[in-house]
């Protein structure tokens, strides 16, 4: 491929290419065009919705038995389900991103033992929609640093990250 830089992800690779940026699974972009691009995570947060529902009427059941803890339990699983949902509404798995509709890059450094590096890439959807895509790089227990390190590298010097 002409003038491809490739970097791990927690699932497989990002290829930065001149015009987009490419995710794999196997680290061959011609497999990709097996992929539908779409926004993929639509089903996910239907069955997150379905599930806060579940444990809403849950509350709700346990609240007129007088099932405090019930209530309190159901409760707060459904409203940290909803939340998740509202943060994730703009989210997109799509696998190719074209360059020129980045708007905006960050790299979010991992915190010990609760979260891994990831960048977030905001861009515009061919519907001209502003969506996020997540680009989690691999953990400590797969060489996180040295890859971390890495793909910093990569993404400053194409330009896509600000140093």
């Amino acid at each position: 491929m002409e003038n491809e830089k490739t970097f791990k992800t927690k699932t497989g690779f990002c290829h930065i290419l001149s015009d987009k940026i490419i995710l794999s699974r196997d680290g061959i972009i011609g497999n990709v065009a097996k992929i539908t691009v779409g926004n993929g995570i639509s089903r996910i947060l239907l069955i997150y919705s379905t599930i806060s529902i579940f444990l809403i009427y849950s509350a709700y059941s346990s609240f007129q038995k007088g099932e405090n803890v019930s209530v309190l339990f159901f409760g707060l699983l459904a409203i940290f389900l909803i939340y998740g949902i509202i943060k994730s509404i703009n989210n997109s798995a799509t696998p190719i991103i074209e360059r020129s509709k980045i708007k905006e890059a960050k790299f979010i450094n991992a915190k010990i033992g609760l979260t891994r590096s990831r960048f977030e890439i905001l861009f515009e959807d061919e519907n001209g929609k502003l969506k996020k895509r997540l680009i989690m790089l691999p953990g400590s227990l797969n060489d996180g640093t040295n890859e971390t390190e890495k793909a910093l590298t990569i993404m400053k010097s194409e330009r896509i990250l600000a140093s």
